[in-house]
């Protein structure tokens, strides 16, 4: 891990700077695989799945045999423990309906708003060397409640050309209506554009690798909606002589075993720490399946320390974590000064573990420090709202004046005109 003292603001641009791909060779790439899935469709995928994937598909979609199998296959104790993230995952999202409110702007207008569910939602899980099933609860869950009427998902599959069973458990236990055998970029690709097996939908959403994101980014240029540009996975911990060493350097390995391009902060308000948490690291990292992994993020992770609080919660908001861990003796009082984060975990027992799979919060969430404008995925995501509003005879007397003088004032006059019709033909009456 890469150490700094107290660093300027100066120098902050830098250290908040999360590595990418050199973008000319990201985009050029991404745009190939986008235009072979156009052109050719499920031949196209076939293909790039058997070049990225390393096996050949020839079913693209999930039979309900396989579903059924996968269901088989899991213990008992697994299935209980999704159905428990389950249900506290649709309890916070259901308390996130809204009523429609109806409000008299002025005499006899009367306006409101109305939610209505995204009709089509494409869901992208990652596969490979681990299959966010967790993220198929995060994001099928908000699209039950909204009511959207198709729920496509897309995940890759592995080299014996089957999904992860608990992918498939979890995706029909909230609702999925059609899962297909397609990940990476020429997943994002099927779902913004359709092919002759999988459906095009109007909203992509679901986390992934650098092309992943990238292609969703792309497909926007169309028209297809998603949720937010969010990349590789990203932690910050802020600790001070309250925070538990040992808990600390758990939460930073959960974060870098997710993947080599993970990002790891860990901030420091007492340099103390330092030595006691990086010797847990390293007696932690021993007893992981994904040490090497983790070793290859936490190489290019970083330490901060600063001497005053008021510092640190200033590079916190302009590091803009996707998940903050705040470890303080104050934590109320520094949490209530974030403004730029994801999804915030407060005290020593509330690791960011916890969020990623069960407490009722999704785990959806902007990165790459773009929690200083995108909030995670919620049930407004599944939704749009459109606005109403009636005008009696009365309202157009009200306020159809006003909008005359503001209409010639710009040089509509056929906008003008068409309040003007109005109030003459009622003063006729």
């Amino acid at each position: 891990m890469k150490i700094y003292t107290n660093p300027s603001a100066e120098t902050w641009k830098e250290l908040v700077q999360r590595p990418q791909i050199e973008l000319s060779f990201l985009e050029s790439s991404v745009r190939n695989i986008i235009n072979r899935v156009r052109k050719s469709g499920d031949q196209a995928i076939r293909e790039l799945t058997l070049q990225f994937d390393k096996v050949s598909v020839q079913a693209l979609q999930v039979t309900p045999a396989e579903i059924a199998e996968a269901e088989k296959s899991l213990s008992e104790d697994l299935k209980k423990a999704i159905r428990t993230a389950a249900a506290n995952i649709e309890k916070f999202h259901a308390a996130q309906k809204r009523d429609v409110v109806e409000l008299e702007t002025t005499p006899g207008v009367r306006c409101w708003r109305k939610g209505v569910p995204i009709s089509k939602v494409g869901i992208y899980i990652p596969g490979g060397s681990a299959p966010l099933f967790s993220t198929v609860l995060m994001l099928g869950i908000p699209a039950k409640l909204a009511a959207c009427e198709e729920v496509i998902l897309c995940t890759p599959p592995d080299k014996n050309g089957k999904i992860n069973a608990a992918i498939l458990f979890a995706a029909q236990l909230v609702g999925v209506t059609k899962i297909f055998k397609a990940g990476g970029a020429q997943a994002i690709a099927a779902l913004a554009y359709g092919t002759e097996t999988i459906p095009a939908v109007y909203k992509i959403f679901g986390p992934g690798n650098q092309y992943v994101t990238k292609a969703k980014q792309i497909v926007t240029e169309d028209g297809v909606a998603i949720d937010m540009p969010a990349g590789p996975s990203e932690v910050l911990v802020m600790a001070d002589e309250t925070a538990n060493p040992k808990f600390v350097a758990a939460d930073l390995l959960s974060q870098a075993e997710h993947g080599e391009d993970s990002q790891v902060m860990l901030v420091l308000l007492n340099e103390n720490l330092l030595k006691p948490i990086q010797e847990e690291i390293a007696a932690q990292l021993s007893k992981l399946p994904r040490k090497a992994i983790a070793e290859r993020a936490l190489a290019a992770s970083s330490v901060v320390s600063f001497a005053d609080r008021k510092t640190a919660v200033s590079f916190v908001n302009a590091y803009a974590p996707e998940h903050l861990i705040i470890n303080l003796k104050d934590t109320d009082t520094v949490a209530a000064q974030i403004v730029n984060a994801g999804s915030v975990f407060l005290g020593n027992f509330s690791p960011e573990a916890i969020g990623d799979y069960a407490s009722g919060t999704n785990h959806t969430l902007p990165t790459n420090g773009y929690a200083k404008a995108y909030a995670g995925v919620s049930l407004e995501s599944f939704m749009k709202y459109i606005t109403f509003q009636q005008l009696t005879a009365e309202g157009i007397r009200n306020l159809g004046p006003s909008v005359e003088q503001m209409a010639e004032a710009e040089q509509l006059i056929g906008h003008k005109m068409a309040v003007r019709v109005r109030l003459e033909q009622l003063s006729t009456n």
